[in-house]
This record gives structure tokens, C-alpha cells and sequence, in this order.
């Protein structure tokens, strides 16, 4: 699948200044991590587990088991230890699917995401989103909340075959609003493993979203934030690097003396 597929669809410009915002004289770039940065997936995921016992009439104790196994990896693996947890018939494979199209009705930006973004957007920032998962599922939740539609571009590692903390898909990322990456370029997320460490890996800097969580371990991030509000507020305040000056060329009478 061509990268433009996993970008913007059906949109021919990535900048700000092409969504009618002020341009900014040097523009950098904020991708964004989805789940539990940008949406609220734990408070899906908890009502979606609650949905899940009733429907399998599972015991009292089932949905906090669906919560605690839960660890934020891929899901396959998830679905098949549910099956076998609870001897349920239907294959993994299914049971997966049916929560690829029924999280995304469940999901929830965080308070004022798309007011937040747009500050960012109208002090000259491009924003991009990378996020790990099925493209049917993250998708329908970019659509449904959208957020597509107010991001330049966005990046899904299932789209790709490239999976955060991997560099790569943060350029693609890059691509795909239109840019390149540079150092002052930032990740912002919740996972050390997966944000903050792939944008260490991919040259830029890093703002973590806590949610009131002690850093674990590992190279820490340049900034720390509880909640989206607080990260946006952080990025709004980032000085503009600085540009680049660029020596015109010497006018062709003149030639250089040292020839």
C-alpha cells in the first residue's frame, strides 16, 4: 500500500498555511502518539470489557480480568489468552475483529484535543499523528472523533509494516504532513517504550504525557506533561528555531579571488 494512502486521504496540501492558518517563518513538526494521548482508549477499553461480560454472561470478576491483562501490546496475542481464559468458542481471530469495530463507537478524545490542537496549529506547528495498530481500527477512530481531519497527516504501523519505537515510521510520519523531520522537531505520547524512546531513536525531542506516573526507567524525555493540555501548552511556549542564513551567491562579474 503507497504511503500516501496512510497520510491524508483525498487531501492534495499538508501545510498549515494550506488549511488557512498563519504561517510561521520557520515550521516545525508535532506527531502525536493516539491512544491514551490523544484519545482516552483505557476509558474505551474499560467500558468496552464491561460490554464483553455481559455479552458472554462471564463471571462478577471478568471485566477487571480483561482490564489487568491488558498491557497495551498487540491485541492478537491478547484475544487468544481471553478465549482460553474463558473457554469461549468463537476463534480469536473473530473475537478480535468484533473489538476492531466496536472500540472506535467507544473511544473518546480527551477534553478540548481539537481546541488544543488547533493553538498549535495557529502558532505555525504541523501536526502529525503515529500510532501502532490495525489500520481498520485506528483509522475508524481518526475518522470518528476527527481528528483526520484536523492533522496534516498520519502514520499506522499495519499501513506501513513498521511499528513504534522504530525511527522509520516517524519519517514516514514526516512525509506524510508534508515535511522532513529535524532535531527541533517532537514526539509527544504516553508510552516510554514505544513515544519516547522511537522519537530518541529517530533524532528528535520528546514530551512525555505522565498521567501521573513516575518515570520508569531508560533515557528520559526532554519534557514531561500529566495530560494533553499541559503538553500543548509546553509546545505553545517552545522558542522558533532559529533559520538557517544562507550566503547568496557571488554575481557572475565578480568572480571569486581565490581562483
Amino acid at each position: 500500500m503507497g504511503i500516501q494512502e496512510v497520510g491524508v486521504p483525498g487531501r492534495t496540501g499538508g501545510t498549515a498555511e494550506g488549511r488557512g492558518h498563519p504561517a510561521s517563518p520557520v515550521t516545525r513538526l508535532a506527531l502525536f502518539d493516539l491512544d491514551d494521548t490523544l484519545t482516552d482508549l483505557s476509558g474505551a477499553f474499560s467500558r468496552w470489557a464491561a460490554e464483553f461480560a455481559v455479552r458472554y454472561r462471564l463471571p462478577d470478576d471478568a471485566a477487571a480480568w480483561l482490564i489487568a491483562a491488558r498491557r497495551g501490546g498487540p491485541m492478537a496475542g491478547f484475544f487468544a489468552k481471553v478465549r482460553q481464559k474463558f473457554d469461549l468458542a468463537e476463534p480469536a481471530e473473530q473475537l478480535w475483529a468484533s473489538y476492531r469495530a466496536r472500540i472506535p463507537q467507544l473511544v473518546r478524545l480527551y477534553p478540548n484535543a481539537l481546541e488544543d490542537l488547533g493553538i498549535l496549529r495557529t502558532t505555525g506547528w504541523r501536526i502529525g499523528i503515529v500510532t501502532n495498530g490495525m489500520q481498520d481500527n485506528q483509522l475508524a477512530k481518526l475518522r470518528r472523533t476527527g481528528l483526520d481531519k484536523a492533522v496534516d497527516g498520519y502514520c499506522i504501523s499495519a499501513a506501513v509494516g513498521l511499528r513504534k519505537p522504530d525511527p522509520r515510521i516517524f519519517r514516514l510520519a514526516a512525509q506524510n504532513c508534508g515535511t522532513t523531520l529535524s532535531p527541533d522537531d517532537w514526539v509527544i505520547g504516553d508510552s516510554p517504550d514505544l513515544d519516547i524512546a522511537g522519537g530518541h531513536n529517530a533524532g528528535l525531542r520528546t514530551l512525555w504525557i505522565s498521567h501521573h506516573r513516575a518515570w520508569p526507567q531508560g533515557q528520559p524525555p526532554h519534557r514531561v506533561a500529566t495530560d494533553l493540555r499541559e503538553a500543548v501548552q509546553i509546545l505553545s511556549e517552545e522558542p522558533a528555531p532559529r533559520a538557517t542564513a544562507i550566503r547568496p551567491p557571488r554575481p557572475v562579474s565578480e568572480p571569486s579571488r581565490t581562483d
